[in-house]
């Protein structure tokens, strides 16, 4: 059995994360999805196999059409997993504001007496 690609490997691809832009609203055709790009639609082929390989997207078939649709759920272990480190930036921008505000008042405090 083949391991199954990872949600952030996914990502990790620009061309990769505009096609999930692409179809995150509406289900495309793997051929429209193709022309947006400046790249062999084996390229795309491939770009698309990975995405469905980690469970981004579905291809159904449509007649003779397959779509691409999204399935965004994993994208909420990202998610979840860039806001530990949100929180940190952001607890380390605090204590860097609160500590200019400091150097201020001390500034300020000694500029008037």
């Amino acid at each position: 059995m083949k391991a199954r690609r990872d949600v952030y490997q996914a990502i990790a691809d620009p061309t990769r994360r505009a096609i999930i832009h692409m179809i995150a609203t509406q289900p495309q055709n793997v051929n429209t999805i193709a022309e947006k790009f400046d790249v062999t639609r084996q390229a795309i082929s491939l770009h698309v196999k990975i995405l469905t390989d980690c469970g981004l997207i579905v291809i159904k078939q449509r007649g003779r059409d397959r779509f691409c649709e999204a399935r965004l759920d994993q994208l909420g272990e990202v998610a979840h997993w860039v806001a530990q480190y949100r929180q940190h930036w952001e607890s380390k921008l605090d204590a860097m504001e609160n500590y200019l505000e400091k150097l201020k008042k001390e500034r300020y405090g000694k500029a008037k007496k």
